[in-house]
This record gives C-alpha cells, structure tokens and sequence, in this order.
C-alpha cells in the first residue's frame, strides 16, 4: 500500500505516505533536467482531492528550475497531450492514478510531441529521480506560471474532425455519460451536445469523491448499468477518472466492457480505410480477426501505451490501443482517448443504424480470463522454460496434432507460436496465453483467451500447475 510505483512512463503512490510534496517535486526536477526543447510545461491534474497539493509543488519546482508553467487545472489525460502540441511545450505533466483506489495519486508524463514519453527518456527520467539530480538556476531566470482559460476547444475540433457529424446528430441519440467525478465531464458534455445527444451525466463535478471504485470494471458499474435497464438510453459511457479509457454499457444495461471499446473503434475505423493497425500483446483477439476481415494488418507491440505508439509511429499505423478500453487514433493523438472512443462508436451506431448489442454480436466471440500466481521472481524464467516445453514437446502418446480439450495438464499442440516479446506469449489457432511478471509483486499475471470461458480458464489452471511444479522441485 505504502510502495511507490515507479514505470517507464510515470509513478503513483498512496497520498501521504510513499507520494509527497516533496517526492512530487524531486520527480519533477528530474523530468525537466532532462528536457532538450525550449518551451513551457504543460501541468493538468484529473479531480482527485490531493491534485491541488502536488500541482502545487510541481509548479514550484518547475518554474525554479527555469521553465514556465502553463496550468490547465483540471483536464483530462488526452486532453493533456493536445494541449502540449497546441502549445509548442517543451512537455507536460499531468497528475492522475488513473484507476487507482481514491487515496492514490500520480504523475505521467509527456513528451514535447504530446505522447507519454517512450520507454528511453522514462528510464533515463526515473534514473535521475533516483541520484536526486537538481538543476540549479539564477532567480532572474526563473519561470513563470500562467493558467489556461481555454483547455477543450482544440481536442474537440480533433475529435470530431475525425466523424461524420451530420449522420450523429441527425440520430439523437440519448448517452448517458458516467464522469465518476473525475475529469472525463468537462470534455464529455461538450462533445455529446456538439454531436446534438440527449445527454444525463453522472458525477459530473470533478472533484474526485467517486461515486464508485474508479476502475470501469462490470462490477464497480453495477449500479451504472442498473440505472441503464431503468431508464431510456441508446448507450451508456464509464470513463476512468483521467477519462482515457472507456467502458461500454449497451441499451439493455448490459455491460459491454472495455476490450470492446477497441474492438467496436476498429470495426469503425477499418470499415472506412484499410491500413496498419497496432494493439498490445494482452489485447483480445478480436482485433487481429477485424483487420483480417477488412484487408488490414493488425500488428503487436509489448504492453504499455508508449509501446504501441513507438510501433504505431514505426509501421505508420492508421489505427491503435490497447484492451483496457484504450483506442489510439493518431489523426487525434497518440494518447488513449475515451473522447474517441464514444464519437467513433456513435458514428458507427448511426451509419449502420443499428443498437450497441447489435453490433457487439457481429463482433468475433473470445473470452479472457485473467489470474495471478505466486512465484519467486528468480523462478520467472523457469516458469517460461516449462510452459515452452509442455506446449512444444507433446507428452509420451500424444501427437503434436491431438486435441487440445482432450487431457487436464497438457497445453494444446498445434500450430503453435512462441513470443518472448513482453514475458511468455504462446498463440494457437483460436486462443493465446500471456504470462508477465509483476513489476512490484512476487507473482506473474496470467492473461488467457478463448471461444470459451472453460477453455481460458484451462490454460490459467495449466499454467499454475505448470508452477507448483517449481514448488515441487525445489
């Protein structure tokens, strides 16, 4: 609980104990020593009750370490990078745990292009939070900080530059909007009214007293998708508090979930113009079966948002994201954008005419199940070693063409593919396993999908089996 977290791309931590004021500013310092464009700094926070506090020592670090500061108070996190690009910044930080419990808070960062900053400068950036790096500047040199009346216009104008406008609002559709209290509202509302929606907002103010666990999981939206089945909506969106990921609820107040967000995006998207697009190694499999069907090549990037959009810029990909409710449009920004995700949907409900559910039922049918299993970090490799040989050397009378359903304790056989690309990936014809290990815990994360329930939860149950084995050796 006390741990701070500290990733590529950022840190977070619980407020008060392993993230401070102070540990806000060293963090701080220690990004901008690191910056090579002139320009200001972009800060937003998305509503939490500690953003004031921490915003407040950041700007402090930052002006004295010679930069200007332009504050946008309250924004969301793609919000952030459109305003770093609009602004010629030399970055951004913006203060958000994202899905994290109300007593986390954090930092991500951005980089001068307006993408959280790449897996290099975030290495570079936390090893110099870690040796205190400070940069000492002459006080007539020192920043100023400016606040922005004006943090929407640009990212709206993005967004629906990018669908057919007419087709929405002539649809009238009713969306209600689920804020949460966090950020996602001051965007959301002038969006949903901008493409003519009858919309009802829930948690609209954003100061960050959440109405329900901030994860946009099916069963923190219970009560989201209860008020849905009550009421007259044609779709219900549940964002995350820094709003860059979204969560579907359908007509019926069945919750749809946020591997769909991406899936119904690309469906939308690759329905208009064929190309490259890019999703991580844990995102369903629908993806892949989209591009296949509109002539597009769905490639792989390890997880993380930098990641897929490092790829997404290498392959020159039309289309991007990740799982987590996530969609990447690079005519927007190479951010996660749930503000795209409900245009993009909406547009694709109107042009097609037809309800949520109905298009999710022409959507491929896979089920993920995910688990974690306890294991020594130092037994991590082991653990790969035995998966690779259970799936690539049958068991003594068994063929490498045999079913895959037909044994508990065998994984299946054919056609198999091996990545080592972000942990363990093996891929089959119609399901895949991926095995990471944890960054802060002694466990790995198993992430498994299938046509069926029954036959990702095999694969979850082979792969702890596969690692009591290592308890049994040792």
């Amino acid at each position: 609980m006390g741990q701070l977290i500290i990733s590529v791309s950022g840190l977070r931590g619980v407020v008060g104990q392993s993230l401070t004021p102070q540990v806000a500013s060293r963090y701080a310092a220690a990004f901008v020593s690191q910056l090579s464009e002139p320009g200001p700094i972009v800060v937003t926070r998305d509503g939490r009750p500690s953003g004031p506090l921490l915003a407040a020592a950041i700007h402090s670090t930052v002006t004295s370490c010679g930069r200007n500061v332009l504050d946008g108070d309250v924004a969301a996190t793609p919000t952030t990078g459109i305003l770093v690009r609009q602004h010629r910044a030399a970055g951004g930080i913006q203060i958000s745990a994202s899905h994290n419990p109300a007593e986390y808070n954090g930092i991500k960062l951005f980089g001068p292009d307006g993408r959280v900053v790449n897996a290099s400068l975030g290495a570079t950036i936390a090893q110099a939070y870690q040796v205190q790096t400070a940069m000492e500047v002459p006080a007539a040199r020192t920043g100023q900080l400016a606040r922005m009346t004006d943090t929407t216009s640009q990212h709206l104008k993005l967004v629906l530059a990018t669908v057919q406008c007419d087709a929405i609002r002539q649809s009238r559709f009713r969306v209600l909007l689920d804020a949460n209290h966090g950020a996602g509202a001051i965007l959301g509302r002038a969006l949903l009214e901008s493409l003519a929606c009858h919309v009802t907002i829930l948690g609209e103010e954003p100061h960050g007293e959440f109405a329900h666990p901030p994860e946009p999981t099916a069963s923190n939206l219970a009560d989201i998708s209860d008020h849905v089945s009550n009421n007259r909506y044609d779709v219900a969106f549940c964002q995350d508090p820094d709003a860059d990921r979204l969560a579907i609820i359908d007509e019926r107040g069945q919750y749809i979930g946020e591997e769909y967000t991406l899936a119904l995006t690309l469906e939308n998207r690759l329905s208009q113009q064929s190309g490259i697009v890019v999703t991580n190694c844990s995102t369903s499999r629908m993806a892949l079966d989209i591009a296949a069907k509109y002539n597009s090549q769905c490639v792989t990037s390890a997880v993380g948002e930098a990641n897929v959009a490092d790829l997404m810029l290498a392959r020159q990909a039309i289309y991007g994201g990740e799982g987590n409710g996530g969609p990447i449009d690079p005519r927007v920004g190479l951010v996660r954008d749930s503000f795209v995700g409900m245009a993009q949907i909406l547009e694709l409900m109107a042009l097609r005419k037809q309800s949520i559910s109905q298009l999710v039922s022409q959507l491929p049918t896979y089920h993920i199940v995910k688990s974690t299993i306890p294991i020594a970090r130092e037994n991590m490799g082991r653990l790969f070693e035995l998966i690779e040989d259970a799936t690539l050397n049958p068991p003594e009378g068994k063929s490498s063409q045999e079913s895959p359903y037909a044994s508990t304790g065998t994984l299946p056989l054919f056609q198999t593919t091996i990545s080592r690309l972000d942990g363990l990936r093996v891929d089959w014809p119609d399901r895949w396993m991926l095995i990471r290990g944890s960054n802060t815990e002694p466990i790995v994360r198993v992430v498994a999908e299938a046509r069926s329930v029954s036959d990702a939860q095999q694969l979850c149950n082979l792969a702890a089996e596969l690692a009591a084995k290592l308890g049994d050796q040792a």
